[in-house]
C-alpha cells in the first residue's frame, strides 16, 4: 500500500501534483469537480503549515484545450479562498526562484507539465526519474504528492518519476477514488451487485464486462446498448443522418459483442425501448421490438428506465460508468437521472464514474451525499473496474516499499 499525506511530517515544502485538466470554451477554462475535490487537498496540506508547488496538466499539444494554466490557479484561488501565485515556467530559472519563496501556507502553480518535451511519452518510471524535469524539481522539495487519481494510467514524468527520486505519498483524492473503484475487485458483496453502463466508447466498456466477476447484472445504454441490441439481431446499432458512433466500432468489436452477448445473456440487460427526437423537437419513444432505425435514438426509452431501476432498488451495490442517454439535454436525460435518483434513494453501496456522468448529479439537483462515491475519474476508473493496474499508483507503492 502507499502513504498518504496522514504520514506527512508537518511544515514541509511539498511538489503536489493534481488533475486540473477541464473543459476549454472559447478559450476560458471551465470551473468542474476536479478542482473543488483537490482544494480539499490543498486545503488540508496548508493547515499543517506546508507550502504547496502545483503541477498539473491541460489538454495536449495541438488541440483548442491546451492552454497556460494560469486561469486555474484563479480558479483554485476562489475555492481556497486565498491567494495562488502562478509562474509560467515549469522548472527552469523562473520557476525555480518561485519555489524557494514559497513559505508555510503559501500555494505555487507551475506552469502545464505538458509544455515540457520530457512530460508525455510513455515510459518506464525510471525512464521518467532520469529526465532533467524530474532531476531538477525534485531536489527542491521535502515531499512530493501525488492527488491526480484520474491520471494515473498515465506513465508521464510528473506522476512516475518522482517518486523514484522522493519521498511520495497520495493525496485525499488519491487515497479515496482508489478505495472506492478498487472495491468492485477487493469487496465481497452479500447481495446483487449491478452495474450501469453507456456513453461513447464502447471499446473501453465491453473489457468490463468480461473482466469484472462479481457483477449480476449489467444494464447497457447509450452507444455500448445500442450495439448489443445489433448484436441481438434489432435494426440499430448503425450510423444514420450524418453520425459516426456505430459503424467503426461495430467492425472492430464485433465477434467479442457476440461472444459476450452469447456467453453473459442472462447478465446482460438491453433496452426494451428507445427514446428519440419526434415532432415539435419532442421526446418520442417507440418499441425496440419490429423498429426500423430511420433516425439517431438519444435515450432508452422510459419502459427500460423503470427496469434498470428496479434492478438498482434490489442490490447491494450499484456501479455506473457512462450515461444511458444524452443527458445534457433535458429532453433525453430520463435514463440517465432516472437510475441516478433509484441509486441516491437506496442504501446500497454506490460508485458514480466518469467526469461526464457525474456531472448529471448536479445538474438534476441531486445530492452527492446520497452516492457512496462520485468519481473524477475516466480511463482510470475503467481500468479499476477490470482489474488493471494503475502505474502511477504502483509508482507511489513502490516508494512506500
Amino acid at each position: 500500500m502507499f502513504k498518504t499525506i496522514d504520514d506527512l511530517e508537518p511544515e514541509q515544502r511539498l511538489l503536489v501534483r493534481l488533475d486540473l485538466n477541464a473543459p476549454v470554451e472559447d478559450g476560458a477554462v471551465q470551473d468542474n469537480r476536479r478542482f473543488a475535490r483537490h482544494a480539499e487537498t490543498l486545503q488540508e496540506l496548508l493547515e499543517d503549515g506546508h507550502s504547496v508547488a502545483a503541477l498539473a496538466h491541460q489538454g495536449r499539444p495541438g488541440r483548442d484545450t491546451f492552454v497556460s494554466l494560469d486561469q486555474h490557479a484563479d480558479i483554485l484561488a476562489d475555492h481556497l479562498d486565498r491567494d495562488v501565485a502562478f509562474v509560467a515556467d515549469t522548472f527552469g530559472e523562473d520557476a525555480l526562484a518561485a519555489i524557494d519563496g514559497l513559505e508555510g501556507g503559501d500555494v505555487l502553480v507551475l506552469e502545464n507539465a505538458r509544455m515540457c518535451d520530457e512530460e508525455l511519452p510513455e515510459e518506464e518510471p525510471d525512464v521518467k526519474a532520469d529526465t532533467e524535469f524530474v532531476q531538477t524539481l525534485a531536489p527542491e522539495f521535502d515531499a512530493y504528492v501525488n492527488d491526480a487519481y484520474s491520471a494515473a494510467h498515465r506513465s508521464h514524468a510528473s506522476l512516475v518519476g518522482f517518486p523514484r527520486v522522493m519521498d511520495a505519498y497520495a493525496g485525499r483524492v488519491m487515497e479515496t477514488e482508489y478505495t472506492a473503484n478498487s472495491a468492485i475487485q477487493e469487496r465481497e458483496f452479500d447481495g446483487p451487485v449491478t452495474m450501469a453502463l453507456g456513453g461513447t466508447k464502447a471499446e473501453d466498456l465491453i473489457p468490463v464486462i468480461e473482466s469484472v466477476e462479481d457483477v449480476d447484472r449489467f444494464c447497457l445504454g447509450g452507444i455500448v446498448g445500442e450495439l448489443f441490441l445489433r448484436a441481438a439481431g434489432h435494426d440499430v446499432g448503425y450510423d444514420v443522418d450524418g453520425t459516426d458512433f456505430f459503424d467503426d466500432q461495430w467492425d472492430d468489436q464485433r465477434e467479442t459483442i457476440e461472444r459476450i452477448l452469447s456467453e453473459y445473456e442472462d447478465s446482460l440487460y438491453l433496452a426494451t425501448d428507445l427514446a428519440y427526437e419526434g415532432e415539435n423537437d419532442e421526446r418520442a419513444e417507440t418499441d425496440v421490438e419490429g423498429l426500423e432505425k430511420e433516425t439517431s435514438y438519444l435515450d432508452v426509452g422510459s419502459d427500460t428506465a423503470e427496469t434498470y431501476a428496479d434492478l438498482v432498488r434490489e442490490s447491494e451495490a450499484v456501479f455506473v460508468k457512462g450515461a444511458l442517454g444524452v443527458f445534457e439535454d433535458e429532453r433525453f436525460a430520463d435514463g440517465t437521472v432516472t437510475v441516478l435518483e433509484a441509486i441516491a434513494e437506496t442504501d446500497c453501496f454506490s460508485v458514480v464514474g466518469g467526469g461526464d456522468t457525474s456531472r448529471a448529479i448536479e445538474m438534476y439537483g441531486l445530492e452527492e451525499d446520497d452516492f457512496g462515491h462520485v468519481s473524477i475519474a475516466g480511463g482510470a476508473y475503467v481500468r479499476a473496474l477490470t482489474g488493471e493496474p494503475l502505474v502511477a499508483v504502483e509508482a507511489l507503492e513502490d516508494a512506500n516499499e
